[in-house]
């Protein structure tokens, strides 16, 4: 597979469409600001109907591999997923 990158809007997208599946919501509803921190690492903080969702580097791949299965149409258990803090983008994934 070739490499494609996942930019940092549709990261958060993402993740909006995961907690809305979850909550039974529209990814619309779903407010998300990403985060890096190095002792942490890639976080998102997702809110939805006024409750806050913490999301870990974990939760964030798993975000990506619903969106990669909804919307890239490529098996996501397939895909190498790399999260990468990025100058000019902001938060990325690269996918393999």
């Amino acid at each position: 597979m070739e490499q494609q990158i996942i930019y940092e809007q549709d990261v958060a997208n993402a993740v909006c469409v995961l907690i809305a599946k979850e909550a039974r919501a529209m990814p619309d509803d779903v407010e998300v600001e990403l985060g890096y921190d190095d002792e942490t690492g890639f976080t998102a903080e997702a809110e939805l109907n006024g409750q806050m969702h913490y999301l870990d580097t974990m939760r964030l791949v798993e975000a990506l591999r619903l969106w990669i299965d909804q919307y890239l149409d490529l098996d996501p258990m397939a895909a190498g997923i790399q999260l990468k803090l990025d100058d000019e983008e902001g938060i990325i994934a690269l996918i393999r």
